[in-house]
């Protein structure tokens, strides 16, 4: 939630009588305590739950709960009667019985809670209804003194699979963040939606224990903690680590710069123990820059907090990791650290890069995504409108970003006015953002090659945005709905019903799984499914090209979804290296085919329904250029390296060597010639030792598995001298050129080249 509604909404409720206030609320008489390290909870004579930190000072007062139910509504209690009670397992624990009102008959809510070191375990159990829905359930709280607003944080866990593979996350929950001069406070919960939180509520999902019955369960920890290692106190577990940096993105500048990771742990358990704390730092070759073990006994709920150096390097990526280990219990967390240079981009509006969805998590801060943007040099954003998330369009016009939008929903087969209403309504959101193009609906031609719906798509969707956009005057140009795959049996149809000549651009989204983006099986090959060969990338930009050509009417080519999805441990998509190769390979074949405009899908893992909440079993949710943490994956900088090299590149041709196993694409510049080389003498197919199961352990980053080096000569622009390389992630060596000639060593990995002539594959 953003700063500016969560403001907007605290301003609502303290209108209404309930949000943070700054002083401590009168308490009523005869009140229960119950104590542990760090925390307090006093129940209250009017219901209400007061919660203390260890030094006495008043935090945060629980006063209702809400139910919700299908056939009651929302209902909420109006205080209640709390008594001491022991818990199951003999602790002292504090239960209050709620009182509801007359729209509420016979349903009874009661709150039972209990304390740790530094957490507060909150239980509400309702009963009497057998229509209620537990998944709206809500609680309010009120806290005092804060000096920031409250902020949503989606809690994860670092796994490793015992099969092998690497790490990955998955969700734990959410935690809502409060904080004071001299600490913090997170809500803790399986389960929410921060949507459905506001100022005076916390949306706190129960769960059904019989036909009328449901329990909400949460925790409050508090301490000068990070969220995750909060949520590993509210859950118990163990042990508990993560790392961050406080640089955005943990993104630097430049060479000789000091990078600090931090990291925190904590220990969750309910009594002190030593932990062992591993830490080490790798580079894109696997070189170990750093590492070491601390020791150090951590109290129950108690953090420690380390932090540990590297220097930047000019440019790169490093890899880190930190475990903490305490007996037999483990945790780890990794991000990564960069460098990027500033670069000043030159092309303009004519451009190809851009980002396929709005950045729209706006993580640390619009400004820091903004200058992410202009670091990568993303020129176009394929969504922006007003109410949109992201970045808002009068800003992407101030920095020079080209915006589009994508609108979907047509009522197909709908009824006249029906139609009539989605096309007044969306294309007045696209005139109003003053949008470059519209695309007109999203992956519309499903079942795939099925050719199903185009002529209905032309006449219920396309036709009515083209018309009206004509009536109004608007300049705007009209995309197609960007098709999953080149799907050209449904291209024929669209083409049939009229569509072709609606369109100034054609759109298509070239989905590639386990194959190298220079493969190219003819069409007629093509098989599909999940895993099919349809879903290759340069075949389909062979074929997008021919039929553009083809149909005439000098319509640009789009490709508005393109991407390399990182899943871990699935050998249907790319490594963490393999990505980073592709993502450079991909964008320089998308220019060498006349490409208009790339718009990679997407900024960072994650996705807009569940914000930062890790997903690893979803594919489309490791398409980012950053991991979830918004550090740079390797494609980030492979993004940046193509942007910088293809800026105002033409195509020239692919070059032709003796050995035909190597391959090559030659650009012009205005700094002259770029070559950009690789070999295939390892084939087309990644992770081609996959068997039946989709499950595949992914090797490390670092890890190059390409088996085969090749010594290629090669043609350079001087007689003597030099030539520089860089490698996918943008790292640059100098090789040395005599007589004319020059050394490459090539492997399935693309290496661009600056010093080698106009002809580098003459013989």
């Amino acid at each position: 939630m953003s700063v500016a509604r969560r403001r907007f909404l605290q301003s609502t409720a303290l209108a209404t009588g309930a949000a943070l206030l700054p002083a401590t609320a009168a308490h009523a008489a005869d009140p229960l305590t119950l104590s542990a390290d760090g925390i307090t909870l006093i129940g209250r004579g009017d219901g209400s739950l007061l919660v203390k930190d260890g030094a006495g000072t008043d935090r945060v007062l629980l006063t209702h709960f809400m139910i919700k139910d299908s056939a009651l509504g929302q209902q909420r209690t109006f205080g209640g009667t709390p008594k001491a009670v022991t818990l199951p397992d003999g602790r002292p624990g504090l239960q209050i019985t709620y009182t509801l009102g007359a729209g509420a008959p016979g349903v009874t809510v009661t709150g039972t809670f209990d304390v740790t070191p530094h957490k507060a375990h909150l239980k509400w159990e309702t009963g009497g209804s057998g229509t209620l829905t537990p998944s709206g359930f809500m609680f309010a709280r009120t806290v005092y003194g804060a000096t920031a607003a409250e902020s949503y944080e989606a809690l994860t866990v670092w796994n490793r699979d015992a099969r092998g593979g690497i790490p990955y996350e998955t969700n734990a929950g959410g935690a809502y963040a409060e904080t004071w001069p001299d600490g913090k406070g997170f809500f803790c919960l399986d389960s929410t939606n921060p949507a459905y939180t506001n100022a005076t509520w916390i949306h706190a999902p129960g769960a059904a224990t019989g036909t009328a019955t449901a329990v909400t369960e949460a925790d409050l920890v508090l301490g000068d903690l990070r969220p995750r290692a909060a949520g590993t106190i509210a859950a118990g577990r163990p042990i508990g680590v993560e790392v961050w940096t406080d640089q955005p993105f943990n993104l630097y500048k430049s060479a000789g710069q000091t990078m600090t990771l931090k990291s925190q742990v904590v220990n969750g358990g309910s009594a002190a123990k030593p932990v062992t704390l591993k830490w080490w730092a790798r580079d894109f070759a696997g070189t170990r820059l750093a590492g070491g073990t601390l020791t150090r006994t951590v109290a129950p709920g108690a953090a420690w907090d380390a932090a540990f150096t590297l220097t930047a390097p000019s440019q790169g990526i490093v890899f880190t990791e930190v475990e903490a280990i305490a007996g037999g219990q483990r945790a780890l967390a990794r991000t990564n650290l960069s460098v990027l240079p500033d670069f000043t981009y030159r092309a303009g509006t004519e451009s190809m890069f851009g980002i396929a969805n709005y950045p729209w998590l706006l993580k640390p801060g619009k400004d820091a995504v903004l200058g992410l943007l202009k670091t990568l040099g993303v020129k176009w954003i394929r969504i922006a409108y007003a109410g949109a998330p992201g970045i808002d369009t009068a800003t992407l016009d101030a920095h020079g970003i080209g915006h589009n939008v994508e609108l979907s929903g047509i009522p197909v087969g709908g009824t006249p006015q029906q139609i009539a209403d989605w096309a007044d309504t969306n294309v007045a959101k696209a005139v109003d953002a003053d949008a470059v193009y519209f695309e007109v609906s999203n992956e519309v031609n499903q079942p795939w090659m099925s050719g199903r719906g185009a002529d209905v798509y032309v006449r219920d969707g396309l036709r009515q945005v083209t018309d009206r956009l004509t009536a109004a005057g608007s300049p705007m140009k009209v995309m197609n709905a960007g098709l999953g795959g080149m799907d050209y049996i449904w291209t024929e149809n669209f083409h049939a019903a009229g569509g072709w000549d609606l369109i100034d651009a054609f759109a298509f989204h070239p989905g590639r799984g386990n194959f190298t983006p220079d493969y190219a099986p003819p069409p007629s090959e093509w098989t599909q499914g999940s895993s099919g060969s349809y879903w290759n990338f340069l075949g389909a930009l062979r074929k997008a090209r021919e039929v553009v050509d083809t149909y005439g009417g000098n319509k640009e080519l789009w490709l508005t979804e393109a991407y390399a999805s990182t899943k871990p441990n699935a050998w249907w998509t790319d490594t963490y290296r393999n990505a980073a190769e592709n993502t450079l390979l991909t964008l320089a074949l998308a220019k060498s085919e006349g490409v208009r405009g790339v718009n990679w899908y997407q900024l960072h893992d994650t996705t807009i329904h569940h914000p930062q909440e890790a997903d690893p079993d979803n594919v489309e949710y490791h398409f980012g250029l950053m991991n979830r943490d918004t550090s740079a994956k390797p494609s980030l900088l492979a993004f940046a390296t193509a942007a910088r090299v293809l800026d105002r590149a033409d195509f020239v041709r692919h070059l032709a060597f003796a050995d035909q196993d190597i391959k090559g694409l030659l650009f012009t510049t205005p700094e002259g010639p770029v070559s950009i080389l690789w070999s295939r003498k390892d084939g087309y197919v990644l992770n081609a030792d996959h068997t039946a199961d989709s499950w595949y352990a992914s090797p490390e980053p670092w890890t190059d598995r390409w088996t085969t080096k090749t010594d290629v000569v090669a043609h350079s622009a001087t007689v003597k001298g030099t030539v520089r390389e860089l490698n996918c992630i943008g790292q640059e060596r100098t090789l040395t050129a005599a007589g004319g000639k020059v050394t490459v060593r090539l492997d399935g990995a693309p290496r661009v080249y600056y010093g080698l002539a106009a002809n580098p594959d003459w013989k």
